[in-house]
């Protein structure tokens, strides 16, 4: 079932925030979040999204925000800034990263103090608020590394999967070049060159261990 520019706009928005840190303040919004699940029109995607949300808001909170924080914080297997899982730590991430900033400031979005341009809420964020076309561009640029986060997730068995499942459902499939660079990623890894960043102001300072995300999967966890 495909989905209308404005449904994938309302899926991306959903998905953005429910993968931010669950604080009190987003917890204590449930019935708002469950009126905004009840809005997506994609069949598959309001399934996933509503699942989510009874796992979210049956679980005690201190769980929730252990479990998250185990999950994209403190896993190799799993993190949140895309443009590592193709570049690592190189000069193409440097400018990947500078040229995601230049594409959101175009369009008036900018970014809060410390905060990297290929944050996946972030680039979920500007998907939804400008739309088709240039918005929605970053998300299949860095397909690959979402799908590499993706198949973490499932393999971790999170129900945080299921948003990402949700963000793929919406994307336009995989080809089969995607499939076997995923499949070449999940076993290889990234770059690991360090050097370049430091000139356009993304060093190794800049957001610490949070830099360094890569999930170690294997190809078939990668590709399915």
């Amino acid at each position: 079932m495909s989905a209308s520019p404005a449904d994938r706009a309302r899926i991306f928005q959903m998905v953005s925030l429910l993968l931010t840190y669950p604080d009190a303040e987003l917890l204590d919004a449930g019935p708002q979040l469950r009126a905004a699940a009840a809005d997506i029109a994609h069949v598959q995607v309001r399934a996933g999204v509503t699942e989510f949300l009874d796992w979210l808001l049956a679980t005690p909170r201190i769980e929730v925000q252990r479990h998250y924080v185990q999950t994209f914080d403190l896993r190799r297997r799993s993190g949140l800034y895309l443009t590592y899982y193709l570049h690592g730590d190189t000069r193409r991430r440097g400018l990947a990263l500078l040229m995601l900033k230049q594409r959101y400031r175009a369009h008036g979005l900018r970014l809060a103090d410390g905060e990297l341009p290929d944050l996946l809420p972030v680039v979920l964020e500007f998907a939804a608020a400008v739309g088709p076309g240039d918005g929605e561009a970053p998300l299949r640029q860095h397909r690959q590394g979402i799908e590499l986060l993706r198949a973490a997730l499932t393999g971790a068995g999170t129900p945080y999967r299921l948003l990402l499942d949700a963000v793929a459902a919406v994307l336009p499939p995989l080809t089969e070049a995607d499939r076997d660079a995923v499949a070449a990623l999940a076993i290889d890894g990234p770059p690991v060159e360090t050097v370049g960043l430091d000139s356009l102001g993304y060093g190794p300072d800049l957001d610490g261990a949070a830099l360094a995300p890569y999930p170690s999967c294997s190809a078939s966890e990668a590709t399915r």
